[in-house]
Parts: C-alpha cells; sequence; structure tokens
C-alpha cells in the first residue's frame, strides 16, 4: 500500500502501488485512463507467464544437449594429437557427457532404472522402447549403461536429427545412425548394443497420456534381431508423457508432419515429473520365428512395462506427487 505520497491519496484511503504507479503516470504523460491499461497488462502477464514457461522449459533439454557437443569439441580440442576419432580418445568424453545427464536425471526427475542388470556386461543386445514427446529417459539409460556398465549403446534416429546444425560431432561421438538395416545389423554382430523406438518420431508427437504405440505394421527391427541373431530387451519409462508433451492432437499439426515429415508440432511441458525407466526380460534369438511375429511378440512386452507401471491416463500432478513417494517395489 502505499501511504506516504501525497499524490497517491484518494481522500483518506490508501491505494496499492500499481494504481499509484498509474496515477503518477497518468500525471506525467496526460493519459486518461492508465490504471485500467496497467492492470490489463498485469492482467496478461499473469496469465499467460505460465503458459510461456511450459513451453520454454523443453529448451533446457536443448541446451544441455549442445553443452555436451561443447564438451566433445573441448575433449577433441585438447587430444588433438592423439589419432582422430580413436575408440580410447572418446571414451573419457563418453563419460564426462554421460556424468552430466545422469546428474540432471537425478537432481530433476529423481531418475531410477530398474533392470539394469538385464543388460550384458558383454555381447549384443537389441534395446526397444516407447518414444516420449522428448526422449530424455533414453538420454538418461545411455548414461547410466556408460556409467555403470562401462558400454555404450549404438542408436537409431529419425533423419532430421541429422539436419540439426552442430549435431555432427555429438551423432558421430555416440554412434547414432539413421539406418539402412545393414549399418544396424552390422553393429551389433560387432557386439554393440544398439537402441531403437519402432513408433519413432510419430509415437512421441502424437502418442498422449494413454500411452498408445504407434507401431503400425513395422517389423525391420524385429528383421534386424533375426539376422544378427540377438536377443531383444524391451524398455519403458513411468510418466515420460507427463514430463513433456505436444500439441500433437490438433489436426493441422498431424497434417503438416505426414505432408512433410518435419516434426513442426510445438512441445511443452519439462516438468521435474518422477521418472522410472522399466528393462523387461530379454525375448531370446529363435531361428523358428518370423520378423512379424517377433514385432508382435516384443510389442506386447513393451505394452505389458506399461500396463503394470504406468496409471492411464497420465496424469502430470500425481507424476509430480510421485517424487515423494518411496522406491516402488520391483513386480
Amino acid at each position: 500500500m502505499a501511504c506516504g505520497n501525497e499524490s497517491c491519496l484518494k481522500g483518506q484511503e490508501c491505494v496499492t502501488y500499481l494504481a499509484c504507479f498509474a496515477q503518477l503516470l497518468e500525471e506525467w504523460t496526460g493519459l486518461e485512463n492508465l490504471e485500467g491499461y496497467v492492470n490489463y497488462v498485469y492482467y496478461l502477464l499473469w496469465v499467460f507467464t505460465p503458459l510461456l514457461i511450459v513451453f520454454i522449459l523443453p529448451w533446457v533439454i536443448v541446451i544441455l544437449l549442445y553443452l555436451s557437443i561443447l564438451l566433445l569439441h573441448v575433449y577433441k580440442r585438447k587430444n588433438e594429437l592423439k589419432v582422430a576419432y580413436s575408440h580410447n580418445l572418446w571414451d573419457g568424453a563418453r563419460t564426462t557427457v554421460a556424468t552430466l545427464w545422469d546428474g540432471h536425471a537425478k537432481i530433476w526427475h529423481g531418475y531410477e532404472l530398474h533392470g539394469l542388470e538385464k543388460i550384458p556386461d558383454k555381447g549384443p543386445a537389441l534395446i526397444v522402447y516407447y518414444h516420449g514427446a522428448i526422449p530424455v529417459d533414453y538420454y538418461y539409460f545411455i548414461a547410466n549403461v556408460i556409467i555403470h556398465k562401462g558400454r555404450y549403446c549404438h542408436s537409431v534416429a529419425d533423419h532430421f536429427l541429422f539436419k540439426i546444425p552442430g549435431f555432427h560431432l555429438l551423432l558421430e561421438v555416440f554412434s547414432i545412425k539413421h539406418g539402412p538395416r545393414e549399418e544396424c545389423v552390422k553393429a551389433l554382430r560387432n557386439g554393440h548394443l544398439l537402441g531403437i523406438s519402432p513408433g519413432g518420431v510419430r509415437e512421441a508427437l502424437f502418442s498422449d497420456e494413454s500411452y498408445r504405440l504407434m507401431w503400425g505394421n513395422r517389423r525391420g527391427f524385429a528383421q534386424v534381431a533375426i539376422d544378427a541373431k540377438v536377443p531383444i530387451i524391451p524398455m519403458f519409462t513411468q510418466n515420460i508423457r507427463e514430463g513433456f508433451r505436444t500439441l500433437g492432437g490438433l489436426w493441422i499439426f498431424r497434417w503438416l508432419y505426414e505432408k512433410y515429415r518435419s516434426p513442426f508440432v510445438p512441445i511443452y511441458g519439462g516438468f521435474p515429473v518422477k521418472l522410472r525407466t522399466y528393462l523387461g526380460d530379454p525375448i531370446p534369438y529363435d531361428p523358428n520365428v518370423t520378423a512379424a511375429e517377433l514385432a508382435e511378440k516384443t510389442k506386447h512386452a513393451v505394452q505389458a512395462l506399461i500396463n503394470n507401471h504406468q496409471k492411464k491416463p497420465g496424469n502430470i500432478l500425481r507424476a509430480l506427487l510421485e517424487r515423494f513417494q518411496r522406491r516402488q517395489k520391483d513386480d
């Protein structure tokens, strides 16, 4: 309340600082009804600031990605006398970047990974996961594999990722590829882990809090596992849709994606919800199973993880409150 300035008194009553400020501006500028305009602007800020925040927070992930790239460039510069892009050269860089992401996972999401023992200490495996709007859970998973297993996971990503400025070094150091199938089989036959989401960008943008799997008739990942003779490990992260959401329910964004195959859909959120990643039992290689049968079996395995660990429809407030709950017992 403003009571110490005579020009801000109306009779004997005190007025608010906002009204006082508006009154002083009116006297200085000569404009009438300025208090109404100031109140209107204040109302707009009060209403729209939270909306701006939820659309700005996802950019924190982009900043972390570019910070990771910066660390890689610094590391490369520091070790430029060594053999360029050698295996040993990048081990330390991967661990440094993994530590950055693991710290963000624990601080912002209280991240937990259940079933890491199902990832082999040596030898190949295909990890198949549900794709969130922004797959931060997969980044956290990769970080944990590097830190706790001393391994890193090759990944398959959409082609648009390779068009983002400055991403080349990050994609190369972490062995991220967009295919083709032969390259995926080669990575597995060389004894590496490989992560893939059959739903891809479509699932990321147009799935929702019901956690629908949007795999269509995709079975290429299953053929990769058959050709490489490796097991498939299903993966799902609880509350990943509550951390980041999209406006994919609006038809205009779906139409734009189908026409141009580019992720034009706005993403919002960045909420510090509880994230728990669950790894299912490996689906072993079976020479008598077809790609179609293996794809269906994998889909059922991922769906089972969703049904067992995700309350549907997802709820942001509930996911936030789970940060204060004790760790759930493993099923």
